[in-house]
Formats: structure tokens, sequence, C-alpha cells
């Protein structure tokens, strides 16, 4: 299990999933979000330059935040992370060849997974947590079955379609935190727009968690 991601959860269980994003927004989006408390970024690898936005971020924010990649799909890209600086291996399927590969690097390993199936053989693999996906067919009755049967100590983390007022009913069915994308953040906001969601988000969250 990665300490570094329990530790960046513990403090805001959010992840910024920065689709789209170009190299030359990369710093100014990232302040903004790591100022409204997030500590964990991802830029997927179907964005534009996405090595050049990761190095950036991890040079930028790397002692603050989880950087790393999302939307990873060949196992060889996890040391082309690695090398520009990200911690993170963020995927939308289970492949456990890039989850081997994550951790034989020494990376943090977030895999996509749909079924408890998928979800077991992951983290036999060596996963660090699991990404729900998509949630819009996981609501969380869901994640209520899958966390009486899941290890106690799993992470489990809905992504897609997660909106501010739909968390309090995922934590409470067991949620750990959550990815956020198109709703946070796409290519064509500013990062005033980019603030302003990322605050409404936090705030929800902390509301519904008594996090301060």
């Amino acid at each position: 299990m990665s300490i570094e991601l329990r530790s960046a959860l513990a403090e805001l269980p959010l992840v910024a999933i920065l689709r789209g994003l170009a190299p030359e927004n990369a710093l100014a989006v990232g302040q903004v979000l790591v100022d409204a408390g997030f500590r964990i970024i991802e830029v997927p690898l179907n964005s534009p330059r996405p090595f050049e936005s990761i190095g950036l971020l991890a040079k930028g924010f790397g002692p603050r935040a989880l950087i790393g990649a999302g939307t990873v799909l060949r196992a060889e890209d996890v040391a082309r992370v690695k090398d520009a600086g990200g911690r993170l291996i963020v995927m939308p399927h289970g492949d456990t060849a890039i989850i081997g590969e994550a951790k034989r690097q020494s990376l943090t390993c977030v895999p996509g997974v749909a079924t408890p199936t998928e979800g077991f053989a992951a983290l036999a693999a060596g996963a660090d947590g699991l990404k729900m996906f998509p949630a819009e067919a996981m609501p969380p009755a869901v994640v209520k079955a899958w966390r009486a049967v899941m290890p106690p100590e799993t992470l489990l983390m809905p992504v897609g379609g997660i909106a501010p007022e739909r968390m309090a009913d995922y934590l409470a069915a067991g949620a750990s935190g959550f990815g956020l994308g198109s709703a946070l953040f796409t290519s064509r906001m500013t990062p005033a727009q980019v603030q302003s969601n990322a605050l409404q988000f936090a705030e929800s969250l902390r509301r519904a968690t008594n996090i301060t």
C-alpha cells in the first residue's frame, strides 16, 4: 500500500484529472489546484505533450502533491512517467502487466476496475487502490457491496460523472475518495474557472467528511 497515496487522500480525497492539459497552462492550473487543497494530480497520456506537463507539475509541486499520469495503456510508458518526475500511474483498466511494471519502478498505481473479479486481481498484482470506473454505472449501492467483500484497507475511488452533490452518498457507502474529470477541468477553462470548480468540490467534500 502506498503511504504517499494514503497521506494525500487524508488531506483531501480528491484526484484532479487534467485531460487535455497543455504544458503552457500546467503551472497555472496546478497552482490553483494545490492552493485549493488538492494533493493528487494526474495528466492523462492522451493529452498534448503529457510528459512535459507531468515534468512541470512534478518540479513545481512535487513536494506538495502526488503528480503522475492517467490513461496509461502501455507498460513501457511507466518508465517515461517516472523519468518525467511522476510518481503515480492511473489506468482506465486493470492490466496486471502495467501494475507490475509500476510497482517494479516503485510508483503508486491505481488501476481502473468495473467488477469485483477485476478488483481482486488488481490487488493481487500490487495495486495501491482501485479506480471504480465508470462511476456512472457504479452507484453508491455498488460501492457498499464492494466494501463488504474487499479487504478493509482497500482504497475505493469512484471516477466518472462525479458531481459535488453526489459525493456524500458515495462516502456513506464506503468510498475512499474520487477522481474528478471534466466537472473540474477541461482544456477550454481558464485557471480562474478551474479554481472555482476546485473550491466548490473541496468545500463539498469537507462538509461531507468534516475535514478542516
